[in-house]
């Protein structure tokens, strides 16, 4: 991929159509050639002809993986095993595969948007063991030719003297530790001046550790991926918003389910990569929350983007005994016709207690003894247990993605 790439300030609408086809070929080649797509897929549609047919077509989420792959190591998830260039072991234990190209994650598009180039000499403090961080951000920095140094975590006395040795120009890594290296550096008397440019990704970003780069001349900017996806979203300038990837197809659904949130409501990041043969997943469920920042992006890019990470879509809990699921909430939803709902659950008295916060649609009408009643039915068939219902509006539910709210303090006596 050469950039400035053009692709990334074209008309949404003419995305749009692109996405449509490109989630065609995919889904038809993943049928094909990765013998698990062909089960998972069997009640999906043929194709898509708009965004929202995307609900369709079922969720496969990451905590699938590891049982996935117990009894193949490649899960029946990858299409052409004979072109893999790395498997490594992420902890789960769950297995994740790359291919032979040049940015195969395709991270290189970040790095570009930080700035980074031929004449730059990137520390690279991701591990290269085991897990494919390290990998994903040296191959997209020589692909932009800029030259790395293969630092890897850790080592923190001697991170400071190779930056400061060798006049490093840029970092790669998790926020907090390049602030850790750079304290060290200080300590140590040593100048590290050269560091102007940071791409920092695995760990949130904090405003004062930012603030703190920031106020050192260093230019910090976001990514979010996966070790199964390769990159998702990237800063183009700081605290605008990540950008998505031009060859990720990214939803965001409500918690427990594959259906699509309202604009601006926080939920679950879904992707697709797009084109990718070796390992062609669909709809990959990342159990990671965000939200759709609404308007234009900065220096012209059209794409979608994202507020970054907000938190943790698994919220299943145990209530007295019992698991709790953010699906079986949106199943209560659905039997009653309801718009959303959301479960909060506390102590009182020394025991759980659970109350259900539902928004009504249109119509419906909350005094009506009926609703109340269908809803207790509802919820003893679903959750098997007892909870208080409380009708809201949509307004006072915060925007946080959560469809289930843990207030109980295990710390507490």
């Amino acid at each position: 991929m050469k950039f400035p790439d053009p692709r990334e300030k074209r008309d949404p609408r003419e995305r749009v159509i692109e996405q449509i086809a490109s989630f065609n070929e995919h889904v038809a080649f993943a049928r094909m050639h990765a013998p698990f797509m062909r089960g998972h897929l069997q009640h999906a549609p043929a194709r898509i002809s708009s965004l929202q047919d995307l609900q369709e077509f079922p969720l496969l989420r990451k905590s699938d993986l590891s049982s996935l792959q117990k009894g193949d190591i490649y899960g029946g998830l990858v299409a052409e095993t004979s072109k893999l260039a790395h498997i490594y072991r992420s902890p789960g234990p769950i297995n994740d595969f790359d291919g032979h190209g040049e940015d195969w994650w395709r991270f290189a598009r970040a790095l570009h948007a930080a700035g980074i180039g031929p004449g730059d000499l990137v520390q690279n403090c991701f591990s290269y063991h085991f897990t494919p961080a390290g990998i994903m951000f040296e191959r997209a920095a020589l692909s932009l030719g800029a030259t790395v140094f293969p630092a890897g975590p850790g080592q923190t006395e001697a991170q400071a003297e190779v930056m400061h040795a060798l006049h490093v120009t840029a970092y790669a890594g998790v926020p907090d530790f390049l602030k850790i290296i750079l304290q060290k550096a200080d300590s140590l008397g040593l100048d590290t001046s050269y560091l102007v440019k940071a791409v920092v990704s695995g760990g949130p970003l904090f405003p004062n550790v930012r603030q703190w780069l920031e106020e050192r001349g260093i230019a910090v900017f976001q990514s979010y991926g996966t070790a199964d996806l390769g990159l998702v979203a990237y800063e183009s300038s700081p605290e605008s918003g990540l950008i998505v990837d031009e060859d990720a197809l990214v939803e965001i659904v409500r918690p427990g389910t594959g259906e699509h949130v309202e604009p601006g409501e926080v939920g679950e990041i879904v992707v697709t990569p797009l084109g990718r043969r070796e390992y062609p997943l669909v709809r990959f469920a990342t159990g990671d929350l965000s939200a759709v920042v609404e308007g234009p992006g900065p220096f012209g890019r059209t794409n979608m983007r994202l507020k970054g990470w907000m938190g943790r879509a698994d919220q299943t809990t145990k209530v007295r005994g019992m698991f709790v699921h953010p699906s079986q909430i949106d199943q209560i939803c659905k039997d009653i016709q309801a718009r959303k709902a959301r479960a909060i659950v506390r102590r009182e008295d020394g025991n759980d207690v659970m109350d259900i916060q539902i928004v009504l649609n249109e119509g419906q009408n909350p005094e009506d003894a009926k609703l109340m009643r269908n809803t207790q039915m509802a919820i003893e068939k679903f959750l098997k247990l007892k909870a208080s219902i409380d009708f809201v509006s949509v307004e006072s539910l915060p925007n946080d993605g959560k469809i289930i709210d843990d207030q109980r303090d295990f710390g507490a006596s």
